[in-house]
């Protein structure tokens, strides 16, 4: 995180001991201090020790060597699909999902002076795109940069108030900077799914409880392979709120998949229909069982 602007790097390492003093209250997330996965721990854990990580990988790392004892890792967005190599790193990481947070991305405008000093914003190019006719109509011209947060940092740290920011209501008041104006996104559904990572599995939820449960599985390469698969969950009565399928390693030759279903393997139902799927696959994986907290019917 050397790349990181000064003001930002320092509370990393601020960050990074109290998360060393206490790594049962520990929690990590992708990012500068005050990225959107900040916001999705303090939300999740707000007594916790966010912990800063400079990739995916490092924050799962973080909680496999017990660093941290849980990882908040975005799994999707509304607006831009799953978030690249999850479906890898998952089931990779040994690690179990645990829960599940959505968090309602809120793009703020922001900078030293006032709004009118605005020459140019920078931020994320994925930021800036969401928020392109607000900016357009600003006559504020968007710059691209590797970090919503770290760009708010960047501003933070100069002199001139003509370059502001696009980022969290949280960067902002990390950093020191003025909100001029909160939701500048075009789209007012842009969200973004996060869920919860353990080094041990979630006890089962209390009967009734609303339940997911996220797996993945490499179909045999025979006609009707994915078809037989989840025949179990139809007649079974299981919804499939998620299917994906995803090559490894550059072979063709069969997909592997990735699959949310409603309810949990301790309903009979869902066994049954589990039985079945590992009968038919060459291998399934659970990576966990968690509480719903977006219902998935309609």
């Amino acid at each position: 995180m050397s790349s990181y602007p000064p003001i930002a790097a320092a509370l990393v390492e601020t960050m990074r001991a109290r998360a060393a003093a206490d790594p049962a209250a520990a929690v990590a997330f992708q990012g500068a201090p005050g990225a959107y996965s900040h916001q999705a721990v303090r939300e999740l854990f707000p007594d916790g020790a966010a912990l800063p990580s400079a990739s995916f990988e490092d924050a799962i790392e973080a909680v496999q060597t017990g660093r941290a004892d849980r990882a908040v890792i975005p799994i999707e967005n509304s607006l831009h699909g799953r978030v690249a190599d999850m479906h890898f790193l998952l089931p990779e990481s040994g690690l179990s999902i645990i829960g599940e947070h959505f968090v309602r991305v809120r793009h703020c405008l922001m900078g030293r002076g006032t709004q009118a000093d605005l020459k140019s914003v920078i931020s994320h190019p994925q930021a800036l795109g969401q928020c392109r006719l607000r900016l357009r109509g600003w006559g504020i011209e968007p710059i691209g940069y590797f970090d919503t947060a770290a760009a708010a940092a960047d501003v933070a740290g100069r002199s001139d108030a003509a370059t502001g920011a696009i980022a969290s209501a949280l960067a902002a008041e990390l950093y020191g900077l003025t909100v001029f104006a909160a939701g500048v996104e075009d789209a007012d559904h842009n969200t973004t799914r996060f869920v919860v990572l353990a080094r041990e599995p979630a006890p089962p939820p209390p009967p009734g409880t609303p339940t997911m449960t996220s797996l993945n599985f490499e179909v045999r390469n025979v006609p009707a392979a994915l078809f037989k698969s989840l025949g179990g969950f139809a007649t079974n009565g299981i919804n499939i709120t998620k299917l994906e399928s995803y090559i490894r390693d550059g072979s063709f030759a069969a997909a592997e998949f990735y699959a949310e279903i409603v309810g949990s393997p301790e309903d009979a139902s869902v066994r049954l229909a589990m039985e079945e799927l590992a009968f038919h696959t060459k291998w399934v994986k659970v990576l966990g069982s968690y509480p719903q907290t977006r219902s998935r019917t309609s």
